[in-house]
C-alpha cells in the first residue's frame, strides 16, 4: 500500500522533486487551491497505480520515479505506451473524458507522486483559467510524444535505429525539458527496450556498441550523447 500524507504546506506541489511540474508557475492563489486538494503518495518498484480499464477517480503529478504505461490485449500482449517521468501528468484525459484509464501505469522504481482527485481536480480546471490552459497544452504535448512513439516503432525497422533516434528524442522529455544533445538519458535497459520494442539484452549490447564507438558515454544509470550527429545517421 502507499504511503499517504496530505499536502497542507504552502508550495507543496512545488517541492523540490515537483519544481518542473506542470503546474509549476500558478499564481498564488490558484497554488494555494492547488496545495489544498493535493496528497503526497509514495509506491515501491513494480507498483501499480491505477488498471487499464478501472474507472478514473484520480490525476496525479509525478515528482520522483519513472513509470510505465501500456495496454494490454486480449491475448495478454503489452504495449508499452510511453514512459512517465518527473513533471507528467497522468490519467488526465480520463478524468477529463470521464472515461475509464486508457492504460495501466506501473512504478519501475521508487516513486513519489501527488494525486488529485477527480471532482477537487474538475473544480480547480473550470475555476481557474490558468490551470486549464496548462492542462491544454499538457495533453498536446501528451499527444505528440506518443505520436512520435508510434511513428518510431513503425518506420524504424532495424533495432539500433529505435534505439538511436529514442536516445535523441529523450532529453526533450526530460525534466526542465532541456534541448540539450547531450542530456542525460536515465531510463533503466529495461525501459529503454520498452519503448524502443526490444529486449533488454538487446539494449545491453546495443548501447555496449555505442559506447565502443564513441556515441555515448554512461555514468552508472545515465547514458550521455557524445555524438548526436552521428545517432542520427543511424536513426534513419
Amino acid at each position: 500500500m502507499p504511503l499517504t500524507a496530505h499536502c497542507s504546506a504552502e508550495g507543496c506541489i512545488q517541492s523540490r522533486h515537483c519544481s518542473a511540474g506542470p503546474f509549476g508557475n500558478l499564481s498564488a492563489d490558484a497554488l494555494q487551491a492547488l496545495n489544498r486538494i493535493a496528497v503526497r503518495i509514495v509506491l515501491p518498484g513494480r507498483a501499480i497505480l491505477f488498471r487499464e480499464g478501472e474507472p478514473s477517480t484520480t490525476v496525479f503529478v509525478v515528482c520522483k520515479g519513472q513509470l510505465k504505461l501500456f495496454a494490454v490485449s486480449r491475448e495478454g500482449r503489452r504495449l508499452v505506451i510511453r514512459i512517465a517521468g518527473p513533471g507528467d501528468m497522468l490519467g488526465l484525459s480520463a478524468v477529463l473524458n470521464n472515461a475509464s484509464y486508457e492504460t495501466t501505469a506501473e512504478t519501475l522504481e521508487p516513486t513519489e507522486l501527488k494525486r488529485i482527485g477527480r471532482a477537487d481536480f474538475l473544480d480547480l480546471f473550470h475555476s481557474y483559467g490558468e490551470v486549464s490552459q496548462k492542462t491544454t497544452r499538457l495533453l498536446a504535448k501528451q499527444y505528440q510524444e506518443v505520436f512520435m512513439d508510434a511513428r518510431r516503432m513503425a518506420l524504424s525497422g532495424l533495432a539500433h535505429a529505435r534505439l538511436a533516434r529514442l536516445l535523441l528524442e529523450w532529453p526533450k522529455r526530460s525534466a526542465g525539458r532541456t534541448p540539450d544533445p547531450r542530456a542525460a538519458v536515465t531510463l533503466t535497459h529495461e525501459a529503454l527496450g520498452d519503448m524502443a520494442g526490444m529486449s533488454r539484452e538487446t539494449v545491453t549490447r546495443l548501447l555496449n556498441q555505442f559506447e565502443r564507438e564513441k556515441l555515448i558515454e554512461r555514468r552508472g544509470r545515465s547514458v550521455i550523447i557524445l555524438d548526436a550527429d552521428k545517432l542520427e545517421i543511424l536513426a534513419e
